[in-house]
């Protein structure tokens, strides 16, 4: 996979691109990130990408050209078809089943939002899907993306050590999480639930089954109900 990332502030992204799981995908050549300075592409002398929104109001608004621009060149790099996204509060929300989605891609290209927004000629003509990781205000998309990457490329084939990790997380099945505990099986006076102690593999995992269900019950009833209704319409 390819992910191309289009920002003012490129620098933001290589602490943490170059950490962790996300790190050594890059080494095993799963995944190829760049970062594109977007004041590369504007053609002010000052490297200005934004401007006054038209009809007033306040802040500044990303500009359609150096947008456009800096689309132009990307593309002429990635071999084959490649999807664009713009990261802003207006997209569908982000959730794992987006994820999985994304992970199936060849190239994609983030572009992030910044100031009061974007010219609307980029949800219009350049971008191909928006995308919002919640119903909150960031400074730009540059987090998002992160957010983002970081949730697609660990479902990347060969990126997790053991991949069957992925088929036990929360969201997964529209279940959270069941409880996990590890050594010691006693602290002080908290206990490790015996079941996970016997030994005995069918009712371990009947145990964590009943445990997910009890659990998305009570933290995030949505999830159950949604799980309900897509059942309904199979």
């Amino acid at each position: 996979m390819r992910i191309d990332i289009i920002s003012i502030f490129p620098g933001m992204f290589s602490g943490v691109f170059n950490e962790s799981i996300i790190k050594r995908a890059r080494e095993k050549g799963k995944v190829r990130i760049f970062t594109h300075d977007l004041r590369d592409y504007t053609s002010d002398k000052h490297r200005k990408v934004d401007d006054r929104p038209f009809g007033g109001g306040p802040g500044m608004v990303m500009q359609v050209e150096p947008i456009f621009k800096a689309l132009a060149a990307v593309k002429k790099k990635i071999k084959g078809r490649c999807k664009v996204i713009l990261l802003c509060p207006q997209g569908k929300k982000f959730d794992q089943a987006c994820a999985r989605r994304l992970s199936a891609e060849k190239n994609l290209i983030f572009i992030c939002g910044h100031y009061e927004g974007v010219d609307e000629r980029v949800r219009e003509h350049l971008a191909d899907e928006e995308i919002s990781i919640g119903d909150y205000v960031l400074t730009g998309g540059e987090l998002a993306a992160m957010v983002v990457t970081d949730s697609l490329v660990r479902l990347i084939p060969g990126v997790l050590g053991d991949k069957n990790s992925l088929n036990f997380e929360s969201f997964e099945g529209n279940l959270l999480e069941y409880p996990q505990y590890s050594r010691p099986a006693r602290f002080k006076s908290w206990a490790v639930p015996g079941v996970l102690v016997s030994g005995d593999h069918r009712k371990i995992s009947a145990w964590r089954k009943a445990q997910a269900l009890k659990r998305t019950g009570m933290r995030r009833p949505d999830l159950l109900k949604n799980k309900r209704n897509r059942k309904e319409q199979q």
